[in-house]
């Protein structure tokens, strides 16, 4: 059964959004109020109450605006998760495009997000796809320190599956990962990339479950990415192909106390199927060579894919998970997705074992915030754990 929490904050925000999306709208999509006969005070400016500013700012939230050079918006709202319990999150985006007069061109995004909650977690973070005029170039973003009072099970699947091996500590991390993309044929890029990782690990509940390694580590990883992207839009395909690979060096000649290197795939489809239904479908594997920290380890679960499970509980130096989700749009601005999948960690191709494979099924409800831009709310489930999720952007 769901969370009576969760149903208490949840449900609140999910009418909040529907009745907005209702009552800024007529049967036809127009502003509600009714035309009437001309008079003076027709003539006269009239102002506007809060209510009926914050009904049309939403209204209009959605609307391309192709006039204009920056679209910027903001939106937020409380959640609920089993990671980090009752919390408000915020969330500023923005769609912006580099030449104007390609309408070809798909817009950039950038977004910043933050989120505390009553556990004492805070996030701030600013993402985003900056894509130079023709398509020539692209930059990829990804900047975020968040703190977290966590929970460690220990390194492999058998430890994660282990309850006994429950353990609380606190923990701080900080990334910046950069990379710069050249056009090389058509829908096909390739250029280096650079991360930054700063995790820090203490007050320990069980601090054998670390096994000697260090609580503090700073990694600087070089690389390069190869990218094939045909997708007809960044932030909400309803159409094409997504193919990645992240090749990671972290050489100790680099400062690094860990020295190892990972690759890492990501490849992605979208389809539709009928009117307002897009079936997508991804499979994504981390693969680490050499002596990873416990904190750059591979992991399971987190708000992109195998939704649901604690991030974190399941690690090791190799993952590998696939899932399939079919989105279907309902009302207006109002949609809903279901999902399935399956993941598994291990510390090699040769230790892979199928009874270690874990499920993932999940529904959640879609919004549309910005042209093509949906706030999501998710409900995952997972072998004995249960995950709610709001954030933007589709999950792939």
């Amino acid at each position: 059964m769901m969370n009576a929490k969760l149903m208490k904050w949840v449900l609140p925000m999910l009418l909040l959004i529907i009745a907005t999306d209702i009552w800024a709208q007529g049967p036809t999509g127009t502003d509600v109020s009714v035309e009437s006969s001309v008079s003076v005070t027709d003539t006269l400016p009239q102002k506007k109450s809060f209510f009926k500013k914050f009904l049309d700012y939403f209204n209009d939230a959605n609307k391309e605006k192709k006039n204009k050079k920056f679209d910027f918006s903001v939106i937020g709202g409380p959640h609920y998760s089993s990671d980090t319990k009752l919390g408000i999150g915020l969330v500023a985006a923005g769609l912006y495009r580099t030449d104007l007069n390609d309408t070809i061109l798909p817009p950039s995004n950038v977004s910043l997000y933050g989120d505390v909650s009553t556990v004492g977690f805070y996030l701030l973070g600013v993402r985003g796809n900056h894509l130079f005029p023709q398509d020539k170039y692209r930059l990829n973003y990804n900047l975020y320190f968040y703190s977290f009072p966590s929970l460690y099970w220990g390194k492999g699947y058998e430890n994660g599956s282990n309850d006994d091996n429950e353990s609380d500590y606190d923990r701080f991390q900080a990334q910046v990962k950069v990379d710069f993309m050249t056009r090389v044929a058509r829908n096909f890029y390739i250029g280096p990339m650079a991360v930054f990782d700063y995790v820090y690990g203490h007050d320990f509940e069980k601090s054998e479950l670390w096994e000697g390694m260090k609580a503090r580590t700073t990694n600087i990883s070089l690389g390069f990415s190869l990218l094939y992207d045909s997708r007809d839009f960044l932030t909400n395909a309803y159409s094409g192909y997504y193919l990645r690979i992240d090749q990671r060096f972290s050489p100790a000649f680099l400062g690094n106390k860990y020295a190892f290197s990972s690759t890492e795939l990501t490849t992605s489809y979208y389809h539709p199927v009928w009117k307002g239904g897009v079936l997508a479908g991804q499979f994504h594997t981390l693969l680490n060579y050499g002596n990873p920290p416990w904190g750059l380890m591979a992991t399971l679960g987190s708000s992109y894919s195998m939704r649901g499970y604690y991030e974190g509980r399941y690690r090791d130096k190799c993952a590998m998970d696939a899932q399939i989700e079919l989105r279907q749009h309902v009302w207006r601005r109002n949609g809903i997705a279901i999902w399935a999948g399956v993941g598994t960690v291990f510390p090699k191709f040769s230790g892979f074992e199928v009874k270690h494979i874990l499920p993932n099924y999940g529904f959640g409800y879609r919004w549309e915030f910005k042209k093509r831009v949906n706030v999501r709310l998710d409900l995952g489930f997972g072998k004995g754990q249960t995950g709610f999720i709001f954030n933007i952007n589709e999950a792939f």
